[in-house]
Order: C-alpha cells, then sequence, then structure tokens
C-alpha cells in the first residue's frame, strides 16, 4: 500500500520530466547528447510563428564509410551537415553549407537517393511563399527556381519529395490543396499556366497544361478541401497517399491517376501519413490525436491507437524492427517466374503459404505472437509513441498465444491476406521518409517478440538473408490473394472481448474523450468553417469510411515518454538510432539497444524510464 501511495505521489513528477532513455523489448533506447544537431550556437530556437522544424537525410556512398549527410530547416535558416549519428560527436562549427532566406521561409526539403555522390547531391527545398528550389549543398549551387513568380501557386508548400525511381521527376504540395508535378529540366514559363481537364473523380481532379512546348507544372491535382497537409510514395512508388485537412486520406494510382481508396479521420485535420514496408498497411495521424491504420488490400480502418494528448504531427514505421519470425523455410508455389517476382518484390508473398505457415505454427506450440510491424509517432504534446501492428490484429482468426495480454487490443477485425513482414538492412536506407528508394532485406527473427512491453527480453538476433538491388523494389500492391475464407470474416466483431475491455478500462476511455473534446475546440472554428464546404462527418461515422471508436481494435502505445520542451515535428528511423526534432531547433539522436555502450543491469533497474505502466 504504501508503495503504491508514494508511486501515486510521485507519479506526476515523473510525467513532467523529459526522458533520456526508454526500453522496450528489445532494450534501452539512449539519447545520445554529443550526436545533437542545432543551430552551430545551440541556443533554442524562438519558434512563435514560424514553419516546422523538418530533417533529411541522404547517404553519399562516400569511401570514408561516414556517407551519411544530414539537412534541416530552422526558421529562416537551412543547415546541411555530415551526419556522424552513434559514432561520433555531432561537430556543429562546421556545417557543409548553410543558408539564409529573407522574406520566405523552408518548410520541407527531400534529397535524390538516385543521383546523390559524394561531389555532389539534389536537395529541393519548399517554401513558405510557395517556391520550389533546387540546390546542391556540397558545390554550394543554386540551379533552379520554380514556381519564382509565383504564378503556379501562391500557398505555402506543405510536402515535397521526388518521383521514386526518377532523376528529375518531383511532386510538390501547397496549402491551397493543390499538387504539381515538376520536372527539373523544363521551365515554369512567364505566364500563368492554363490547364485542361485529363480526369476528375470524387473530390478530386488532374489537369495537364495547355502549352505549345513542354512546360512546369506537368500536371496539376486538386485534391479534397483546404490545405494538403502531407504525402507519402508506396514502396514500390506506384501509389501517393495524400492527407488533407478536411480529414480524408486519399489513395491514388499515381500513374494510372485513379483514386484506389479513401479513409475519413474521427475528427479535424489528417496531418501525417506513411505506409508499412510491405506496402499492405498506412498509417495517418492528425487532429483527433489518434494513429489510425488503414488497409491498403481491404481499403479499411483495423485499427486505431490512442496515447498522444495533442495532434499527432509525424507517423513513420521502423522497417529495422518490422519483423516476421522465419521457423520454416520459405515456401513458394508457382512458376520460376512467379519465384523471381516474389524475391525482387518483397510484398508479394503468397498469402496461402503465409497463412499455412502461420496457422501450422500456431497450432503447433503456444508462444507469443510473432508478426509484428513497428511503428513510431510524435505529436504537439512533445511525446514519442511506439505502436506495435501485432498478429491478433492483422489475424485475428488464427488461435493466440496463452501469453497474450489484453493491452494492446480492445477488438479484433479480419485482416488482408498474407502477410510476410520485411525489415530493412540496407546501409543506404537513410531517409525514413523516402522507402521507395531502399533496398529490402528479408528478415528472421531467433527468437520471439512478446507483447508485453516490461523489462527487456533477450535481444533477439537477426540474419539478413539475400538483398535485392532494384531501387523502389517491394510492395506487391494490389497482387495480394485474398483467401475467401478470411473475407468472409471481414466483418465480424469479437463483441465479447469488446464488452469486457469497455468496462474495465471506462476511466482510460472517459480520460481519452476528455482530451479529445479539448483538442476539438481549439480548432472549432476551423474546423466548423470546412465543414460547411465538406461530407457532414455525422454521415461518415459509423460507416467503412469512419467506423466508430467501439468497431476498430484501439491499440495502445509500447512507450509514450515526453522527450522535449517543444512540440515534435520529426521522426524518422535508421540502422542504428532515431532521430526526433523539436520545434525548438534541436535534432536528437536515441542510440538502439547496444549501439551504444551497454549500461548495466543497475541503470536498467533504476531508469525512471525504464518500465512501461
Amino acid at each position: 500500500m504504501l508503495i503504491s501511495k508514494m508511486a501515486a505521489e510521485g507519479g506526476g513528477k515523473e510525467m513532467n520530466e523529459i526522458k533520456t532513455q526508454f526500453t522496450t523489448r528489445e532494450g534501452v533506447y539512449k539519447l545520445l547528447t554529443h550526436s545533437e544537431y542545432s543551430r552551430p550556437n545551440r541556443v533554442p530556437f524562438n519558434s512563435q510563428g514560424s514553419n516546422p522544424v523538418k530533417v533529411s537525410f541522404v547517404n553519399v556512398n562516400d569511401q570514408s564509410g561516414n556517407g551519411d549527410r544530414i539537412c534541416f530547416n530552422v526558421g529562416r535558416e537551412l543547415y546541411f551537415y555530415i551526419y556522424k549519428g552513434v559514432r561520433k560527436a555531432a561537430d556543429l562549427s562546421k556545417p557543409i553549407d548553410k543558408r539564409i532566406y529573407k522574406g520566405t521561409q523552408p518548410t520541407c526539403h527531400d534529397f535524390n537517393h538516385l543521383t546523390a555522390t559524394a561531389e555532389s547531391v539534389s536537395l529541393l527545398v519548399g517554401f513558405s511563399a510557395g517556391q520550389v528550389q533546387l540546390i546542391d549543398p556540397i558545390k554550394k549551387e543554386t540551379s533552379k527556381l520554380f514556381n519564382e513568380e509565383r504564378l503556379i501557386d501562391k500557398s505555402r508548400v506543405t510536402c515535397v519529395k521526388w518521383v521514386p525511381g526518377s532523376e528529375s521527376l518531383f511532386l510538390v504540395s501547397h496549402a491551397s490543396g493543390n499538387m504539381y508535378l515538376y520536372n527539373v529540366e523544363h521551365s515554369c514559363g512567364t505566364t500563368a499556366p492554363h490547364y485542361q481537364l485529363l480526369k476528375q473523380g470524387e473530390n478530386y481532379s488532374v489537369h495537364t497544361c495547355k502549352s505549345k512546348s513542354t512546360r512546369n507544372p506537368l500536371l496539376k491535382w486538386t485534391v479534397g478541401e483546404g490545405a494538403l497537409n502531407e504525402f507519402a510514395f508506396s514502396p514500390d512508388g506506384k501509389f501517393l497517399a495524400c492527407v488533407s485537412q478536411d480529414g480524408f486520406l486519399r489513395v491514388f494510382n499515381f500513374d494510372a491517376v485513379e483514386l484506389h481508396g479513401t479513409m475519413k479521420s474521427y475528427f479535424g485535420g489528417l496531418l501525417c501519413v506513411c505506409w508499412s514496408p510491405d506496402g499492405k498497411y498506412i498509417v495517418a495521424g492528425g487532429e483527433d490525436d489518434l494513429v489510425t491504420v488503414w488497409s491498403f488490400l481491404d481499403c479499411r480502418v483495423i485499427a486505431r491507437g490512442h496515447g498522444h494528448k495533442s495532434w499527432v504531427s509525424v507517423v513513420a514505421f521502423d522497417h529495422y524492427t518490422t519483423s516476421v519470425e522465419e521457423s520454416d523455410p520459405m515456401e513458394f508455389s508457382g512458376s520460376d517466374e512467379d519465384f523471381q517476382d516474389q524475391m525482387i518484390h518483397f510484398g508479394r508473398d503468397r498469402a496461402n503459404s503465409t497463412q499455412s505457415r502461420l496457422s501450422k505454427r500456431n497450432s503447433t506450440d503456444s508462444r507469443p505472437v510473432s508478426v509484428t510491424y513497428r511503428f513510431g509517432s510524435v505529436g504537439q504534446d512533445t511525446q514519442l509513441c511506439l505502436w506495435d501492428l501485432t498478429e491478433d490484429i492483422l489475424f485475428p482468426h488464427l488461435p493466440l498465444s496463452r501469453t497474450r495480454t489484453h493491452t494492446n487490443v480492445m477488438n479484433a477485425t479480419s485482416p488482408p491476406a498474407g502477410a510476410t513482414i520485411i525489415t530493412n538492412t540496407s546501409s543506404n536506407a537513410t531517409n525514413g521518409n523516402n522507402s521507395g528508394a531502399n533496398t529490402p532485406g528479408v528478415n528472421s527473427l531467433s527468437t520471439t517478440l512478446p507483447r508485453s512491453n516490461s523489462l527487456p527480453h533477450s535481444a533477439p538476433t537477426t540474419t539478413t538473408a539475400n538483398n535485392t538491388n532494384k531501387a523502389g523494389s517491394g510492395g506487391g500492391i494490389g497482387s495480394g490473394i485474398v483467401d475467401s475464407a478470411i473475407a468472409t470474416g471481414v466483418s465480424k466483431f469479437a463483441t465479447l472481448s469488446l464488452h469486457d475491455r469497455k468496462e474495465r478500462h471506462h476511466e482510460k476511455d472517459h480520460k481519452r474523450n476528455h482530451s479529445m473534446g479539448h483538442i476539438s475546440s481549439k480548432s472549432s472554428d476551423k474546423l466548423n468553417l470546412l465543414t460547411k464546404t465538406k461530407t457532414d462527418p455525422a454521415k461518415t461515422l459509423g460507416t467503412l469510411l469512419c467506423p466508430r471508436m467501439e468497431d476498430v481494435p484501439l491499440l495502445e502505445p509500447l512507450i509514450c515518454k515526453k522527450i522535449a520542451h517543444e512540440r515534435l515535428t520529426v521522426l524518422i528511423f535508421l540502422e542504428d538510432c532515431l532521430v526526433t526534432a523539436c520545434q525548438e531547433g534541436f535534432i536528437c539522436t536515441w542510440a538502439r539497444p547496444g549501439k551504444v555502450g551497454l549500461l548495466s543491469s543497475q541503470n536498467q533497474a533504476s531508469s525512471p524510464s525504464g518500465t512501461v505502466v
């Protein structure tokens, strides 16, 4: 009793402490204070009214073995450094390139991973006034400025990305709700572009540029209502996921310019989006404080996660921890051509063989679940959350092990068929935002990954199979074979477990709803303005677009830690570490377990952030 009373009294103080380490089943993640990147004077940036701090990585494959480069924006400034990660302390006195802009601020940036060398890199930078600049920070050159006269779009650039597999095409989204496809070889013209309708669909249209000679933009996409906040290409580069201020996730076939599927937030705008490494799932976050997991194959919400107390600003999958136990040899069926296709496109696993392997393993032992997608999120509440999307969410029709806990799941629905999950072990996959350029590898774990997230179990060892060298491979988009037995269970829900969960967590649900209500009131003016011009939320709630809270599993985070003083704006998973950044302009490196001097067992045991409640 006394211990619990003391814990309750001291809880408030600990909750407000900024964590410098946290523990998951893999071990202890530790903040490397000497690897912090910021402006050279290390003074916290006064972030009032400025654009979010963003970070981009590229590997230039130089011979020294230290080929990682980092770019970040703070206010009007843009910095380009050698990134030493977990290996050496950051030297902030010698940026490779530094730029200060007048009259406009950098808002986002992206490296072209295909063309990067030790002598030259192509970096796109978007700005608050609508322009896009192409620069080479190694040569210290500015080669081109797009939308210079703001004739194409006058609103803030919200996201800019190279088209996967292309050396010259890039896509830019704006706060106007428009997206433009550019080619670096073409000019933008001296007059405002004239457009011709190419394709129109539900709440989107695509236009081509009418002119005698080819000019930018090649295409103009108008998507939804309000700002288009972020977009992300699928791992194979064929599909594009967009999230907008109207609260919709829209997924397009990029080449065919067709809408594949949509999802609606619980309320408010969606701010961020990312793809699973195999292209089967999309996670989105936003003003409803939730992370929402959407199945690409089934076009429906399969889970929501609640851990944040404010808007979710970034979501990202961890390619290096996402894994499936491979206790049996890989099973293949079909011709040699199918076999090659399966090896190259790691996401295109055969549903039946995966199902049989999982079913066989589950029926012969009672070990913890082993299929795990790991993803993370950061938010305006200054918290980092890590999440596991596990077998009982993806395959609820399979027998579960006895060690399953109810910590992370409210209820379970049926999944898309077959999910062999990959891990990415390539050293040049440095930018978590551009998974299209990553080289996949197949990962097998010698130990299973337990569901519970108390103090760490023995760390799993990983072995890497043959890596393929095809840039942007993976995805298996649209090629999954849905087993009819799985399809029949899509709409069935485990109502008993749901009922139990509601009773046991009544208080927690109350707190969560209170938090959501609070956020809602803060942004009510903006939301009311939007809802007048778009779908009535009351009509979407309870449909496939936006299921009710009780109709899908509710994930709880493995860890949820306050790691900054100001709102968090960056989360990137690298091989040795994960990288976060806050609005004060500090970019932090967190070493993965075992990547920096091991802590003593005493330190692990006494760590204030070592256990998760």
